[in-house]
């Protein structure tokens, strides 16, 4: 993590503690500036808002030599502490045909590297709807599409998740959205079209992809049988064309399932090559997703997904990368000269250092609501099993809400992994994790 100005460590978390602090109390009264919140014209306005903060603590193990702690750390360490304070606030403004939605997220953190802090607006949108059939939104949105709960091959316009934290806030685009929805009697139940205009430019969704371009994207829905289906569509120069569906049906009240295909007919991938040179090549990718979600008698919710992303790296091509840094590495000491790992950090911004870069992947969560009749508890364990290197994640958790607008979370990573694994050679060797939120 890049450190901003210097600052004394604890004067820079009781600072970002403060603002924290500030921004709730001020709320209210930048509320009754910008409105009144009598009850009858509150009812009129139909306003509503709330959202939570957070304070956060992370202890890792550094795991020494692995490829990415010689990659991101510049100093020796054997552990690493960080601390987080964060602040979510989200609302919805109605009036008469239109809506405003906001979504605004605030953080600052503090670790043995540094400091570092954020203050994003993650959507703010204006939707119209005129009829009951049509709806026009503009703004910045975040798009959730795909019927994955860890991984979405189809969400062509998603921000990519993190399947540890699946259900966490991400940052939306700035689109331009129209929605068709209808309603049918007979098999067909109802069939939506939503269509997106996406502009990239060096101002405007800079991180989506090449800049200078309008890209379009649609996806069809289809209510057909009890049965939701999602046929997508991706076009556009910021990224290759798209192709995707996806569908979800309750087998019974309590055994979902569900799935996701994806084609890309000329999708690019930067790879190493054996002399460490470096090639884009253009192939068409298939990936798919095949997931279930049951819940038991004894109030056990069971996820289960299969990922084949067919646009990773291959287990060879991993090796690849993981010598590189090795040799790096070697580079480094014997001869005082970083140009190899000053590749290899380039190459994992690339791709060969995102969240699981491999090609098969195993994902499961398990939740238990209230065991043993203890009100409030929720345990629970994840894991994510690389199938191609046999490495791995898991994560027991314990949730516990018994406080009014209040949530504990207690949650231990443990990976494992050999030598030139993805979870062999990540920075830590496992991390224990608490965090406090408190919801408004």
């Amino acid at each position: 993590m890049n450190c901003a100005k210097k600052m004394p460590e604890r004067r820079k978390f009781s600072s970002a503690l403060s603002l924290l602090f500030l921004m709730i109390t001020a709320l209210p009264l930048f509320a009754e500036e910008e409105f009144s919140f009598e009850l009858n014209e509150f009812e009129k306005k139909s306003l509503k808002w709330g959202g939570y903060t957070e304070l956060e603590w992370e202890h890792m193990d550094i795991d020494q030599g692995s490829a990415f702690t010689v990659l991101n750390l510049s100093k020796s360490l054997s552990t690493l502490d960080r601390y987080t304070g964060s602040l979510q606030i989200d609302g919805r403004y109605d009036k008469a045909l239109s809506s405003f939605n906001w979504l605004l997220k605030a953080a600052a953190q503090q670790d043995n590297i540094g400091w570092d802090d954020m203050t994003d607006v993650y959507e703010a949108y204006l939707s119209v709807k005129p009829t009951p059939s049509f709806t026009g939104s503009f703004g910045k949105k975040s798009y959730k599409w795909g019927k994955g709960y860890a991984w979405n091959p189809v969400g062509f316009i998603n921000r990519t998740k993190d399947p540890n934290n699946p259900e966490e806030s991400m940052e939306g685009y700035i689109t331009t959205e129209a929605d068709l929805i209808r309603s049918f009697t007979g098999s067909l139940q109802i069939a939506a079209l939503t269509t997106v205009m996406l502009p990239v430019s060096e101002d405007v969704n800079d991180d989506f992809g090449e800049t200078n371009n309008i890209n379009i994207a649609a996806k069809l829905y289809l209510l057909y049988l009890n049965t939701d289906i999602d046929f997508i569509l991706y076009t556009g120069n910021s990224r290759s064309r798209r192709y995707g569906i996806d569908f979800s049906r309750n087998l019974a009240t309590n055994f979902e399932i569900h799935g996701e295909a994806a084609y890309m007919p000329n999708h690019k991938k930067i790879t190493l090559q054996d002399d460490y040179s470096v090639q884009t090549i253009t192939e068409s990718v298939f990936s798919y997703l095949l997931g279930l979600r049951y819940l038991s008698e004894n109030d056990i919710t069971s996820i289960v997904e299969y990922y084949h992303n067919d646009a990773g790296y291959t287990e060879k091509e991993m090796d690849r990368f993981f010598q590189l840094v090795v040799d790096g590495e070697t580079q480094h000491h014997c001869a005082n000269i970083d140009t190899l790992l000053e590749k290899a950090r380039d190459m994992s911004l690339k791709g060969y250092g995102k969240p699981q870069p491999g090609r098969n992947y195993l994902y499961g969560r398990f939740t238990q609501k209230e065991p043993f009749d203890i009100l409030y508890f929720t345990p629970g364990i994840t894991t994510i099993f690389n199938l191609d290197d046999s490495s791995y994640s898991l994560s027991p958790e314990m949730i516990y809400t018994g406080f009014t607008n209040w949530e504990l979370r207690l949650r231990f990573t443990y990976l494992q992994g050999s030598s030139f694994s993805e979870y062999g050679e990540k920075l830590s060797s496992n991390k224990l994790e608490l965090r406090v939120r408190y919801f408004f």
